[in-house]
């Protein structure tokens, strides 16, 4: 499905909605679009719009700030960009650095995609036990940045 990006009035992003609650937005006046899909378009009995990919509200809405996004599966392989910290391949499932068996949390620092495979392979071990290194360390992404990675297509093709 596609996702529209919601601008505050100051450019800052907001949320991502479904492209038909973004034409009601704009349609009410209270957006304005800033960029829209070049191909699709939207058509109603009376009217036919392209389909928006960015819009802005015409009124400022004050958003309390979040300083930490929070976690999730689906959150953690867009941010590793469904490739495996293992081996690099094409990534379908979370994997724990330190296993929850161990006292390992779900967590940002603590999980990283990987490939079924490399996580069959490392299983309830480590990564120094079962012989594996991480090619890149798992990070805590600002809110925006989920924002963001959340409105890209979604898994990558297969390597």
């Amino acid at each position: 499905m596609r996702r529209t990006l919601i601008l505050n009035a100051s450019f800052e992003p907001l949320s991502a909605v479904p492209v038909h609650r973004a034409v009601v937005l704009v349609l009410r006046g209270k957006a304005v679009v800033e960029r829209a899909h070049p191909s699709l378009r939207c058509r109603a009995a009376e009217l036919e719009m392209p389909a928006p990919e960015v819009i802005r509200l015409t009124r400022y809405v004050r958003v309390p700030f979040r300083a930490r996004a929070p976690w999730s599966r689906r959150g953690v392989l867009l941010r590793d960009r469904y490739r495996c910290a293992y081996c690099g391949r094409r990534a379908g499932t979370v994997d724990h650095v330190v296993p929850r068996s161990r006292g390992g949390t779900d967590s940002w620092l603590n999980t990283v995609a990987a490939c079924g495979g490399c996580n069959r392979r490392k299983a309830d071990r480590t990564p120094a036990q079962a012989g594996l290194v991480l090619l890149s360390a798992p990070f805590a992404p600002s809110p925006g940045d989920v924002l963001v990675r959340s409105l890209e297509t979604t898994a990558p093709a297969a390597a």
